[in-house]
This record gives structure tokens, sequence and C-alpha cells, in this order.
């Protein structure tokens, strides 16, 4: 009888210790943001610096690349801290030479994907 005893505590247990693991792992699941989203280029050109800040502010944050670029056809996922409560954003990209494209208003907590192109002088950005 204390060998069934011993073996349902071990269960407990490990039940326990399970239970403690997924309480510790759960914050970093959902650490990032609502506004999170997957940045795709299809612009034909390599993307060496994207900035992206809330509509409402007239600076641009900082490259969130950072030294990293994105190649034509790549993407990336951007994203935010969960205390992040704006939901219009705006986005711009530049090449190597320094050409800028920018998008205004983006309702990021709308959106999960934002694939960018350009063909003949003309830019555009696809939402999902």
């Amino acid at each position: 009888m204390n060998k069934v005893l011993f073996r349902n505590f071990g269960w407990l247990k490990m039940l326990v210790a399970l239970s403690a693991l997924s309480m510790l792992l759960l914050p970093s699941v959902f650490a990032h943001g609502k506004q999170d989203f997957t940045l795709v280029n299809a612009t034909g050109v390599e993307i060496n610096k994207v900035f992206i800040s809330p509509h409402s502010t007239n600076n641009w944050e900082e490259d969130v690349l950072g030294r990293d670029t994105l190649a034509d056809g790549e993407s990336v996922d951007i994203t935010f801290d969960r205390s992040e409560t704006a939901a219009k954003w705006d986005l711009r990209v530049e090449d190597k030479q320094g050409n800028a494209i920018e998008w205004e208003n983006l309702n990021l907590l709308q959106l999960s994907k934002v694939t960018l192109h350009y063909k003949n002088g003309r830019a555009w950005a696809d939402v999902e």
C-alpha cells in the first residue's frame, strides 16, 4: 500500500513541477504586443532600414532592423512590448542609397502581415 501512495505522490510532484514550469513560461508566450506583425519584402530591392512610429508622433523611432538588412523575398517578424497601446502606426523603409517609401495610418491591431511592393516607380502594401 505504501508503494501505491509513493507512486501517486510522485505523479503529484510531477504535476506540481509541470504547473510551476508552465507558469514560468506563460509570460514569455504573451510578452509581445497586439501590434506584432510580419513584414515581407517584395519590392525587388534590399531594404536597409525599417522605421515604425506611432502615427500620433512626428519622429521616427530607431531602425528596427539594426545592423541587419531585409533582402527581397525575405520577411521579418516585428514585435512590440505588450504594454504598447497605440493602434495606428507609420512605416518607413529605406534602401542603401537612402531612397525612402512611407506608409501611414496602418492599424496594427487589425493586421498580422504587411507585404511591401514596388514596381515601375509605384509602391504599395498588401495587408492581411
